[in-house]
């Protein structure tokens, strides 16, 4: 009516029954009122009503957009779950919504809460039964272990502390490996802390780990989209087209990616995914073992940072040895050939404890050299007593290994050379124990 001839505002009052200065509102809002009009599409609304908490409202909105972006599907149970997330985040004193109070919030912004789509592949999983005995099978006999991937999240304790910084109590960890344990994707830690103040200065490009943040620290759809780009296009420039096994996740979309064919794992099935096989449980012991030996008396510092946890994090990753996480694919069935030769857990244990002996013994020989020469060298002044360089202390040595890390993460060129740091780092910590 506005956009044909032209009618006074009197006029427009009259036939309406409304007062001339509500004409006045409408024409002045006009563009915003049609805008929500139409994001609503809602015909039947007469009045715009806000809900009692905008901010909350705010971001569940902007949350349910950007789940649809994702095709991610928006059932009640997930919205009044992820309501209740960010009314705890939002630090409200009652964060269970109620199911009326999200009812409303529905209706004001239209939305309509429908089953997940039926994906491709789907159709061929009408039983977890079918799916382990039939789809399996198939879907592995087309990929060799090398190239059969499994990926997942774990939480781990956060004990980082910075002065003025709440970093949050936990971390997600997103684990990624292939069924011959040779290939670990480097660990993805979600925190609460945005731009923590460690990691200030640090080439993040090239640690052995990279660091995201998100309320609650957990996982989200965006999060793990980038992050499967970023793994979609490592196997690219490999040259490998890979199956990737996961479970189904409001944070897992699904993508249709270049090198990577995702599967999703039914969520009855009876099988146990390889990482919950002993995968994950054994990354957390090493962890914890590495938290435990974090002597603030002899490092002379107080509790480790976010750094320091994201080093022992990738570190306990490296430590999982390939022979197990073979062994757990097997026994979950996410292997091809069951009989894929592995060395057994046992002889794995021994092998590692030869090479630490043997580590121990060329330390103690490079150590004879050394006195060797230093001899030499004394016989050779005549009698004169050289300067000798008196033994570091613990704290010393682990002052000098915090700058030379510090250094590796201002200037490393690629993530390996921290690989020979940790490598390193373990050395003193036998030295130190024996």
């Amino acid at each position: 009516m506005l956009e044909g001839p032209k009618v006074s505002q009197n006029e427009l009052a009259k036939r309406f029954g409304v007062s001339q200065p509500q004409i006045c509102r409408i024409i002045k809002n006009k563009e915003r009122i049609l805008s929500e009009w139409h994001r609503n599409g809602d015909p039947e609304r007469k009045r715009k009503r806000e809900g009692k908490d905008v901010a909350l409202e705010t971001a569940l909105l902007r949350w349910v957009e950007g789940a649809r972006t994702t095709d991610l599907p928006v059932s009640r149970p997930l919205l009044q779950l992820k309501a209740k997330h960010l009314a705890e985040a939002l630090g409200h004193p009652n964060p269970e919504p109620s199911s009326g109070r999200l009812a409303h919030f529905g209706t004001r912004h239209n939305l309509a809460f429908k089953k997940p789509l039926v994906e491709k592949g789907d159709a061929e999983q009408p039983t977890a039964e079918h799916w382990t005995s039939m789809v399996l099978p198939g879907l592995l006999r087309s990929y060799t272990p090398s190239e059969i991937y499994a990926c997942g999240e774990t939480a781990v304790l956060n004990p980082a502390s910075s002065p003025g910084e709440s970093t949050g109590d936990r971390l997600t960890l997103l684990l990624c490996t292939n069924a011959s344990g040779l290939e670990k994707a480097p660990l993805r830690a979600v925190g609460e802390s945005p731009q923590p103040r460690c990691l200030r200065g640090v080439n993040l490009g090239q640690m052995p780990w990279s660091y995201r943040a998100s309320s609650l620290a957990s996982m989200t759809a965006p999060l793990f989209a980038e992050w499967l780009r970023e793994f979609n296009e490592g196997m690219r420039r490999q040259g490998k087209s890979i199956l990737l096994l996961l479970s189904k996740h409001e944070a897992h979309p699904y993508l249709q990616l270049s090198n990577v064919r995702m599967v999703f794992v039914p969520p009855a099935t009876t099988l146990v995914q390889p990482l919950d096989r002993g995968i994950t449980s054994d990354l957390k012991g090493h962890y914890r073992r590495r938290l435990l030996r974090w002597l603030p008396a002899e490092r002379g510092v107080g509790q480790p940072t976010l750094l320091d946890v994201l080093h022992m994090l990738a570190q306990a990753w490296g430590d999982v040895h390939p022979g197990l996480i073979a062994s757990c694919f097997r026994a979950a069935g996410f292997c091809p050939d069951a009989s894929t030769e592995a060395p057994a857990r046992g002889l794995l244990i021994q092998e590692q404890l030869e090479r630490r002996t043997l580590t121990d013994k060329e330390l103690e020989r490079d150590g004879e050299l050394v006195d060797g020469e230093e001899g030499t060298a004394d016989g050779e002044d005549g009698g004169e007593l050289a300067a000798v360089q008196p033994c570091p202390s613990e704290r010393e040595v682990w002052r000098s290994l915090a700058t030379l890390r510090r250094y590796l993460e201002c200037q490393a060129t690629s993530p390996d050379l921290f690989q020979a740091f940790y490598e390193l780092e373990d050395a003193m910590h036998m030295l130190s124990a024996g």
